[in-house]
């Protein structure tokens, strides 16, 4: 008698066997959106927000994606919404650009990336100019001899003359142009006191301190409101001050 052996399990057409998920693809002709696998396969967003992002890039332009328009379209609710949202943006699929009307009247313009735009490379700070060795300004005095040797100075002389000389050099004064401001036009003959005289150059001629041409602090960035969708200024999201004052009421 023979023995029947059971039929084998089907094979899928991928020609693997077993369990595991199966796709049964067919060609979209119409109404489809294209959506990568970088956004589906995020590995740092929410379901939420991978959701989110594949419907409003089905949208046409020009559609109402405000977070009250969103949940009245979603269950989710509000709160949850707006955090996608945020997810979206810190994320780069969204952007939200604010724009002044002529009449006045601040907007929100939403902007949708199918692929985030790749960042710039940051820009290489200038470096930081040398600082100004400690011994800088001894030196200069001590070859002030080697320009005139009317102004051979003493060791105590240097000592005194040294803070007037920083001073300069901190000013952003260049070596050269603190000598040449110390030597330039000295008087004829003999110089009886010539720590008297550098003295008093150090401290007629000082120049005026550069202007800070540090950049002002920027304002907070616009965000906009979780409760009413109104731009508003601030450092992290939430909601505008009368909405936070409505909610206190």
């Amino acid at each position: 008698m023979t023995t029947q052996q059971p039929s084998a399990p089907p094979r899928h057409a991928s020609g693997r066997s077993g369990s595991g998920l199966r796709h049964v693809s067919e060609a979209h002709r119409e109404r489809f959106t294209v959506v990568g696998n970088h956004l589906a396969q995020h590995q740092d967003l929410s379901l939420t927000a991978i959701g989110l992002a594949t419907h409003i890039q089905s949208l046409p332009a020009g559609s109402r994606i405000g977070i009250k328009a969103l949940a009245q379209r979603f269950p989710e609710g509000e709160m949850r919404i707006a955090a996608a949202l945020r997810e979206l943006e810190a994320h780069g699929y969204l952007a939200r650009v604010k724009e002044r009307l002529p009449s006045g009247r601040i907007v929100t313009r939403t902007v949708s990336y199918n692929k985030p735009p790749t960042p710039e490379a940051p820009r290489e700070r200038d470096p930081d100019p040398d600082p100004v060795p400690a011994d800088a300004p001894a030196d200069l005095l001590l070859g002030l001899r080697a320009s005139d040797p009317r102004l051979l100075l003493s060791e105590r002389d240097v000592r005194r003359l040294v803070p007037g000389v920083a001073a300069w050099l901190a000013r952003g004064v260049p070596p050269d142009a603190v000598r040449g401001a110390l030597t330039n036009g000295l008087p004829e003959g003999v110089i009886r006191h010539p720590a008297a005289l550098l003295a008093h150059r150090l401290t007629a001629l000082l120049p005026p301190p550069l202007p800070d041409r540090r950049p002002a602090p920027p304002p907070d960035p616009f965000q906009t409101c979780d409760g009413c969708d109104r731009a508003f200024r601030a450092a992290d999201p939430g909601r505008c001050r009368d909405c936070r004052a409505y909610a206190a009421a």
